[in-house]
């Protein structure tokens, strides 16, 4: 049996985030405007991707947070909003959301993310019933990220049971999904609820697509792709193809936007162009 550890650096990092904007001065509005125009992408989890592994208030102020290398990869193509909680008011507005490891839902918030999932949302999912990734604080520290993935309820409901096999051998290893390699280590399995077929499971398990309703959920059974030590090789990749398949394309839009500040060549390009995947609401297809 796992151990059930708690997490709450989200709530103590959502507390002072008003305080440490200010505190931080300019750099914060810097990164807002680094793409005016970008599309939001609404951000949750116990994997500091957003704040980074502080120890407290005066890291995350002073800026010596260990800062993730997900964030930087995710803010070139959207403008990130953290969330601590899950509510209709909350998610009001999003299209996007993205959960890294997140703690386990309360009730109230496990029917607010299915109601903005089948209103239309897409929600990639990370969650991982074996963190492998270092963290600087130690088992049992609530700073850490959930050791173990406790969000069965919500995933049951959605036609979805997730393994694990604890006889399978650690480390890292690279999984291979439409010639992208996805880095995972110690991955659990998805396993679709019987008579239950909103979900398509590929990859070995490690990955499920389904169609709710209007929305979609495209899940990883596994995290070590965000590990904070990272990126691991492939990783920035492997990132970059699931926000885009799932995401992606946004337009001519967003392309125009980063041209007319000053992108060009490369940068200039839509960053979700050339994918091969159809119009941004399609219904969900095996990822």
């Amino acid at each position: 049996m796992f151990p059930r550890l708690g997490n709450s650096v989200g709530l103590l990092l959502g507390a002072c985030a008003m305080a440490a904007a200010v505190a931080a001065g300019p750099a914060w509005g810097q990164e807002a405007e680094a793409h005016p125009g970008a599309p939001q992408l609404a951000l949750m989890g116990t994997i500091p991707i957003y704040w980074g592994e502080a120890a407290g208030f005066d890291e995350l102020v002073n800026g010596d947070a260990h800062r993730h290398w997900a964030r930087a990869a995710l803010e070139q193509e959207f403008e990130l909003v953290p969330l601590d909680f899950l509510s209709a008011e909350a998610l009001a507005g999003k299209s996007f959301l993205m959960m890294a490891q997140p703690r386990a839902l309360a009730p109230e918030e496990n029917v607010a993310l299915d109601a903005w999932v089948r209103d239309g949302g897409k929600l990639l999912l990370f969650v991982d019933p074996m963190m492998t990734g270092h963290s600087r604080f130690s088992l049992g520290d609530r700073r850490r990220p959930m050791d173990v993935a406790l969000l069965s309820p919500i995933l049951a409901h959605w036609g979805l049971e997730l393994q694990f096999d604890d006889q399978q051998e650690a480390g890292l290893a690279m999984l291979d999904h439409f010639a992208v390699e996805v880095p995972v280590n110690l991955p659990g399995e998805f396993v679709p609820v019987e008579d239950r077929f909103e979900c398509v499971v590929s990859g070995e398990g490690i990955l499920a697509h389904c169609a709710l309703d209007a929305g979609e959920v495209l899940a990883l059974a596994d995290a070590a792709l965000l590990d904070l030590a990272g990126p691991h090789q492939g990783a920035p990749e492997a990132l970059h193809m699931l926000t885009s398949h799932l995401f992606g394309p946004f337009g001519d839009e967003w392309g125009n936007a980063r041209h007319e500040h000053g992108k060009t060549g490369d940068q200039a390009q839509n960053p979700h162009e050339n994918h091969g995947h159809g119009d941004h609401g399609e219904s969900a297809s095996p990822p």
